[in-house]
């Protein structure tokens, strides 16, 4: 059986005059003791005791003063929530086991009534909600739990709170109907119990004592007002415990907070990961409606939002474009290098003065606004924000304290991460260098070392054989000049792209017909692809009525060359090579290379441009090249303007490079 109306809200309904006051736990415990050595001290004969624990453990604890009660009493009852043995039983004095979900689990009862003196304590324990938890508490210590209710010497309301929970009892063990009617008669108590059922007191139950006859005494004064001062007293002492304590959890929570970010620094020199540890944490420490850790500069006009702390109820500001050079409050921040903070947004004269700020704290709810810089040396790294939508009781002066230790924490870890970043790169950098260096060893070697070691083979069969056959010799003459111009090329292509590099070109741009320099490209690439070399289809499809386009021709040829000389190479005689060109809508003409041949791996597209690449590896091609002519394709392309990218559906499935040309 389960009864969910609390105990004290029936008695305040009962009694309308009563009214509930705040109780710390240390100052009920104290009451409870005075309460219960007021019947140890054998005051009052045969006096009705009951106890209500909220758990099991907690009436352990006091079990032994019960068991030297009940020697004084048969009249003794005691209700727990069981945890481990305790139950419904007789042996030593009446237990009464509910369940948890009872209201009686909140609640901290006692009620003594003799015929001499009445006294009760009836609370219910506050619990602060889930939401509120972090809010400046609550303290998790024992000692500092608050609960709010009754305590009185008022003989009217002791026995209305022990007529309440006698008919509780009664609900659990209803084999004590018999027993608690006695006690409602011995005590005067009203509510007399209907019989549920003949008498089924249990057979373990203690043989009761014989009442005190005389019962109309009635209950002094027991010195009222000093008992109420010691109290107060007692409560007033609690109180400023209570503020050590709330001091004490701020600390260790700022102390904690900085911990934290520290070892996230430690752990990861990821900015972003840094700060969404310090968004978080410090959200819920503070207990704000919305907190924004956003990485920025003085000068920025807006930033992204990509980190964010939300509670329950207020806006996301998540992927929002939030402005800055036009938010006064930053403007300030920045300026000052020092917190900005306004506690209730509806008062304070910048916003209302400012439309665009009262837009904002309209949209987004803003009734207290935080705004600390994240500096490292007087430069600005970010801003750490912290927003309330809805309470507007201010934030103390330490919490404020704790935000700007966290930002100057997060400072150092930026540029600690910033740093890292800088030399991760340049250890990249230095890394692809190394890998030039390598690859310009190995491909000049192999380029360089084939033509000559040709050339001269060539060169001394004819000087050593001068009775060579006339058909012979020229077969001789023509391969060393092939490998003297393959020779030649090779250079060409290492000044072409030092000179594109190094901004030494100069640039003769004009007005250009696409479709003129494709057929250019075209015979330069049929008549390279000599009786040997069987080139596969080429198909333009170039509309003549394309604009006009404005580059170098002399460059725009070279790159074309290039692509459609790339795309040959590694395209079989039965493939295809398709040129195709579009307006795209952004003043530029987009030009289209593709072909049907041996494709591109995903993971290699975006360094198919640079220098010295070579899919099969320097020394393992079965095709020659220098593995410069895409480097140089980029840097014609970027000087005009345009930009140049490969796509590929995989290996063995084609490959297409697209470049775009301003249009005239």
């Amino acid at each position: 059986m389960i009864v969910p109306i609390p105990l004290l809200a029936e008695l305040l309904q009962a009694l309308p005059p009563l009214r509930a006051q705040i109780y710390f736990k240390s100052s009920m415990t104290a009451l409870s003791h005075a309460m219960e050595d007021l019947v140890l001290a054998g005051s009052d004969d045969e006096p009705l005791v009951i106890a209500s624990f909220q758990r099991e453990r907690f009436y352990l604890q006091e079990a032994h003063r019960y068991r030297r009660i009940a020697a004084l009493s048969s009249q003794v009852y005691v209700l727990a929530v069981p945890e481990t043995e305790f139950k419904n039983s007789s042996e030593h004095h009446e237990t009464v086991a509910f369940a948890p979900e009872d209201a009686l689990s909140q609640e901290w009862h006692l009620v003594v009534l003799g015929q001499h003196y009445s006294t009760c304590l009836i609370c219910q324990e506050k619990i602060v909600p889930i939401e509120h938890q972090d809010d400046r508490g609550p303290l998790l210590i024992d000692q500092a739990r608050r609960f709010e209710g009754v305590w009185t010497f008022d003989r009217e309301v002791s026995c209305k709170a022990a007529e309440l929970l006698l008919d509780r009892i009664v609900k659990y063990r209803p084999e004590l109907t018999e027993k608690i009617d006695r006690a409602r008669t011995t005590y005067k108590l009203g509510n007399k119990t209907k019989k549920i059922r003949k008498s089924a007191t249990s057979p373990a139950t203690k043989p009761e004592k014989s009442a005190p006859k005389n019962s109309k005494i009635p209950n002094p004064k027991l010195s009222d007002a000093f008992t109420k001062r010691l109290v107060t007293y007692l409560q007033s002492g609690q109180h400023k415990l209570l503020k050590a304590y709330s001091a004490i959890a701020a600390q260790e929570r700022k102390e904690r907070l900085i911990n934290l970010i520290t070892t996230a620094m430690r752990q990861s020199l990821n900015p972003q990961e840094i700060v969404e540890v310090a968004v978080q944490e410090l959200g819920t420490a503070l207990s704000a409606s919305r907190c924004l850790i956003y990485r920025c500069k003085a000068a920025d006009v807006s930033v992204k939002i990509d980190r964010e702390f939300l509670r329950l109820g207020a806006s996301s500001l998540l992927n929002q474009t939030w402005p800055l050079q036009e938010n006064p409050i930053f403007r300030d921040a920045v300026a000052r290098q020092e917190r900005v903070y306004i506690q209730d947004t509806a008062q304070d004269p910048l916003i209302v003065d400012t439309k665009s700020l009262g837009k904002i704290v309209k949209n987004w709810q803003i009734v207290s606004w935080l705004m600390v810089p994240v500096l490292y040396h007087g430069r600005v790294l970010g801003m750490v924000e912290m927003h309330q939508c809805r309470s507007t009781s201010p934030w103390e002066e330490d919490e404020i304290a704790l935000v700007e230790a966290i930002a100057t924490q997060l400072g150092a870890a930026l540029i600690q991460a910033e740093t890292y970043a800088n030399l991760e790169e340049l250890n990249q950098q230095l890394e692809a260098l190394d890998r030039t260096r390598s690859n310009l060893i190995a491909i000049t070697g192999h380029e360089l070392r084939t033509p000559l070691s040709t050339i001269q083979v060539c060169l001394e069969s004819l000087n050593s054989e001068p009775d060579m056959p006339p058909e012979l010799r020229k077969i001789m003459l023509e391969t060393a000049l092939g490998d003297a111009d393959r020779m030649r090329k090779l250079v060409q292509d290492f000044l072409t792209l030092s000179n594109l590099e190094s901004g030494q070109v100069k640039w003769n741009v004009e007005s250009l017909t696409l479709q003129e320099c494709v057929d250019l490209a075209l015979s330069s690439v049929r008549s390279r692809g000599g009786v040997d070399r069987q080139l596969p289809e080429i198909i333009t499809e170039v509309s003549a009525e394309l604009p006009l386009v404005q580059a170098d021709g002399e460059w725009l040829v070279e790159v074309l060359s290039k692509l459609l000389d790339n795309a040959c190479k590694f395209t079989t005689a039965q493939g295809s090579v398709t040129i195709r060109a579009k307006c795209n809508g952004s003043a530029m003409v987009e030009v289209l290379v593709s072909d049907t041949g041996r494709g591109i791996e995903a993971n290699s597209l975006k360094v198919v441009f640079d220098r010295f690449y070579q899919e099969e590896g320097a020394l393992r091609r079965s095709a020659g090249g220098t593995g410069l002519g895409l480097a140089i394709c980029k840097q014609i392309v970027a000087g005009w303007g345009g930009k140049i990218w490969a796509d590929s559906p995989g290996k063995d499935r084609g490959s297409e490079f697209h470049f775009t040309i301003p249009i005239v």
